[in-house]
């Protein structure tokens, strides 16, 4: 009987809360504005989310407004002078008005944009590298801050994945790429003028590797860098290790490995120290030591550094959270958001994609994140200053998280092996 009743009400809360943009609704990467620490954005599993009063409240910007669909963007670049850039795997779209309205660039109609890159100090010189499989693809720079694209010399018939700029030597590029299991990484000397070819053979457990993406470099060392791959173990199950560079990109060396998916990593201004987020665990090295899996944080664990400080994202669902900083290398956090504290729709003038789009779909967002509606955004069925009463057949289906508690059990325990099961099957 119990056993009947919980599926009865994880039908139930699945019919409330999966949306075409992903059920389990968290935060998934964080950036601020380049010379503007107050503005910072995260992106959202229904969105973005953007605070433009240093964390202290934070609006939200509908997937719907941006145009998106499927192709989620993993991260955004938000320039010195306004402009909020982001690659989708699809399209770069591009929100000239601080995210009110969107546009995808019209240089990249036919290509897939799968990753962009910031030269550390030049707002104006920016890398997009494109990853539609069984085409010729390119690596793009812009002089202009995005405005107009110039193809550089390197294109093949291979899956881009990834292109970053060392931060100690920003001549020195690194692009990842994969054409079926043949996995590549290319070096560039000369802000992309010329390449290397530097084709990269597996052996042992990772003979088999495939989608081979580059993570970081180093920022004190051009010639230090990690990539991951993913491969299958003895048993069937999908891998993913993380390997280091040390002589440029020529050969990697495996420093981890385990079957929760990656989100991101970053490294410590002196390249000493490196944190991998995955979907579910928070890792550290130290240089001359593994990695060490920290307790926090939990669920979907991106981390990005700033200055001395790193900011992860994390589970509400979990530990009450969606965004933490730690001043200790990640061996404490401080929270800074939960998802509850989504204060409605990112404030944009009438007639933005942001103010149509959005404003009709947040009372339903805000009952399922638990989050109040704003007093210009009421509810037609509920006034903003109460609480709709919580249902008595016990599945909870009102806002709030207590009563999603056995779909976000379910769904986290099952979501590394969804997630990593759908992977594969994209390529």
């Amino acid at each position: 009987m119990a056993s009947w009743r919980l599926l009865t009400c994880l039908g139930v809360l699945s019919a409330a809360t999966v949306h075409a943009h992903g059920g389990l609704m968290e935060t998934q990467s964080y950036t601020s504005r380049r010379g503007h620490p107050e503005d910072q954005l995260m992106s959202f599993t229904r969105g973005a989310l953007i605070s433009r009063d240093s964390g202290e409240s934070w609006r939200w910007v509908c997937a719907e407004a941006m145009g998106y669909g499927s192709w989620q963007p993993e991260s955004y670049a938000w320039l010195s002078g306004g402009d909020i850039l982001t690659a989708t795997g699809k399209a770069l779209l591009r929100s000239r008005d601080g995210g009110c309205s969107w546009e995808p660039s019209s240089a990249f109609q036919d290509a897939w944009v799968t990753s962009l890159a910031e030269h550390p100090t030049n707002d104006a010189l920016l890398y997009v590298a494109t990853g539609r499989p069984s085409v010729t693809n390119l690596l793009y720079r812009s002089e202009d801050g995005g405005e107009t694209w110039k193809p550089t010399p390197l294109s093949r018939e291979a899956v881009f994945s990834a292109v970053r700029v060392a931060p100690s030597n920003s001549k020195r590029l690194y692009l990842s790429g994969w054409k079926g299991y043949e996995m590549y990484l290319f070096r560039s000397d000369d802000e992309g003028e010329t390449w290397e070819d530097l084709p990269q053979a597996f052996t042992g457990s990772l003979q088999d590797a495939y989608d081979l993406k580059l993570l970081s470099v180093s920022p004190a060392n051009p010639d230090v860098l990690w990539v991951r791959v993913s491969s299958r173990s003895t048993v069937g199950s999908i891998l993913y290790t993380v390997l280091r560079s040390d002589d440029g990109g020529r050969t990697l060396t495996p420093v981890l490995e385990g079957d929760d998916p990656l989100v991101n990593m970053d490294v410590s201004a002196d390249g000493r120290t490196a944190w991998v987020a995955t979907y579910n665990h928070f890792y550290r090295g130290r240089e001359g030591e593994s990695f060490q899996k920290l307790p926090l944080p939990t669920g979907n664990a991106c981390v990005t550094r700033v200055g001395e400080v790193l900011y992860a994202c994390g589970s509400t669902w979990l530990h009450e959270w969606a965004l933490a900083r730690s001043a200790d290398e990640g061996t404490s956090w401080e929270p800074l958001f939960s998802l509850r504290e989504v204060q409605g729709v990112h404030e944009c003038p009438a007639g933005t994609p942001v103010r149509e789009k959005c404003t009709s779909l947040w009372p339903q967002l805000a009952a399922q994140l638990g989050a109040p509606l704003s007093p210009a955004q009421p509810d037609a069925g509920t006034p903003p200053d109460e609480e709709a009463p919580p249902k008595s057949d016990g599945c909870g289906a009102a806002a709030g998280s207590a009563g999603l508690a056995p779909l976000l059990l379910l769904t986290l325990m099952l979501r590394g092996r969804r997630r990593a099961e759908e992977r594969p099957r994209l390529r």
